[in-house]
């Protein structure tokens, strides 16, 4: 299988927010949000795999800004890192200024793929190789990550957890 770079799986979606998507104070449900991410999420798992993908999990969500009825919504995904049959998705949120143009970042999310077959069954995906210095570090981290997950969920010993040890010694 041919390795790829996270460039070849980059997803850009763009939207307005409409008052049927918004709270009782005008901004962004958290729920319409973390299911535009999880298409634009998808859609990257399958440039990558080029397979049927999966949500296997949302491991991250950072609502640190509101986003105000009439935004502009940019919501840009790429795989950071992948695995034998799942890919990690990092994705940034992007709010535009409406007069002068200026983006700023609202949001950031990591959610996990996995590619399968048409019968669901798990099937490898290609190896992704890091180009730019964000692209690296989200790559390093991505195994980190990984290894924090399986600790907590019990499918990994924290003594053989390498690249958490590592943080700490």
């Amino acid at each position: 299988m041919t390795p790829k770079h996270p460039a070849e799986s980059l997803t850009i979606l763009t939207d307005l927010v409409l008052p049927s998507e918004t709270n009782p104070l005008n901004n962004l449900f958290g729920g319409e949000l973390l299911a535009r991410m999880d298409r634009a999420a998808s859609i990257a798992a399958r440039r990558h795999s080029r397979r049927i993908t999966v949500t296997a999990s949302v491991n991250h969500v950072a609502f640190n800004r509101s986003i105000p009825l009439g935004s502009v919504v940019t919501v840009e995904a790429k795989v950071s890192r992948a695995f034998t049959t799942s890919m990690e998705i990092f994705l940034d949120v992007w709010t535009e200024d409406r007069e002068s143009g200026i983006r700023t970042k609202a949001n950031e999310a990591i959610y996990t793929f996995v590619a399968v077959d048409e019968t669901g069954t798990p099937v490898k995906v290609p190896e992704i190789i890091p180009e730019t210095e964000e692209e690296k570090a989200r790559f390093d981290a991505a195994l980190r990550r990984k290894q924090l997950s399986l600790v907590l969920a019990g499918k990994l010993n924290p003594h053989e957890a390498t690249e958490l040890k590592a943080l700490f010694l």
